[in-house]
């Protein structure tokens, strides 16, 4: 049941991520900074389930609980790696919409093509320093305290567990906080526009991104504020963000968003044309 409970979820992850892809794509009205940063958002959350998942699956089968040493080493830096760069890019869009809220006439000028692109490979690039560097802290102490990973993958706080050597360095740069600031920002914003109407328009706008936020980053702070926590509940979280969140994303900004609805609709339509 467990093997196609994560089956499952992990198809229907890579499926709803892939069509927010494809309506981006073929939907001209979406080629706004706004789903530019959805695409790579979706992309991240395909990547990151697909770092996780398909060897949670795996366990499941006869022999397949193992993973090696090296296999442990590149699945703690691809997901931090990726995990990372959602964050970085979690901000970004708090930036966007924070500009699109506050700035409107000048929205255009200032997220003009070359500045997404920057912050797109901004995110990117600092996702991929920030995993390094907790990599290498990781995995410069000596491991001498059993074989057995206690999570459902290689993160940082099960790993460190096995460690024989100081880890409170490690523990102290594993919880950093890229994207809080942003939101405060947006919310003191809102809070400043005097009609109803306004403040109803402008919370509308940004309720789904703070949605998925939240579903991030509070399944995050459990995990990385614990550090030395043996609970079993653990490991529920760590399926959540790992597992879960990725597969509601697609769901949430859908579910919130008319444009992304009418083009998934106007993409299915063109598909059963195509097939008649």
């Amino acid at each position: 049941l467990l093997f196609l409970f994560f089956l499952i979820i992990y198809l229907l992850t890579l499926g709803g991520n892939l069509l927010i892809l494809l309506a981006v794509a073929w939907e001209r009205r979406l080629h706004k900074p706004m789903y530019w940063f959805l695409c790579h958002l979706s992309f991240l959350d395909m990547t990151v389930s697909s770092v996780v998942v398909p060897k949670v699956v795996a366990g499941f089968l006869p022999g397949g609980g193992a993973i090696s040493f090296p296999g442990c080493v590149a699945q703690l830096f691809f997901f931090h790696f990726l995990g990372c760069t959602e964050c970085f890019l979690y901000t970004v869009m708090a930036y966007d919409r924070f500009l699109a809220i506050c700035k409107p006439l000048r929205y255009h000028i200032l997220m003009n093509h070359r500045d997404c692109l920057l912050l797109a490979t901004g995110a990117w690039l600092l996702g991929s320093l920030n995993s390094t560097i907790q990599t290498t802290l990781t995995f410069r102490l000596p491991y001498g305290r059993g074989h057995r990973v206690d999570s459902i993958f290689c993160d940082i706080p099960a790993v460190l567990k096995l460690a024989c050597g100081d880890t409170a360095l490690n523990e102290l740069v594993a919880f950093v906080d890229v994207g809080l600031r942003g939101y405060v920002y947006i919310v003191s914003a809102i809070l400043r526009i005097r009609s109803k109407e306004g403040r109803r328009r402008a919370f509308s706008t940004c309720v789904a991104h703070v949605t998925v936020v939240v579903t991030y980053y509070v399944p995050g702070f459990f995990i990385y504020l614990r550090p030395g926590s043996q609970h079993p509940v653990d490991r529920v979280v760590a399926v959540f963000y790992t597992t879960v969140t990725p597969f509601l994303n697609p769901l949430i900004y859908t579910l919130r968003n008319k444009e992304v609805k009418d083009a998934l609709m106007k993409l299915g339509s063109r598909r059963l044309l195509g097939a008649k």
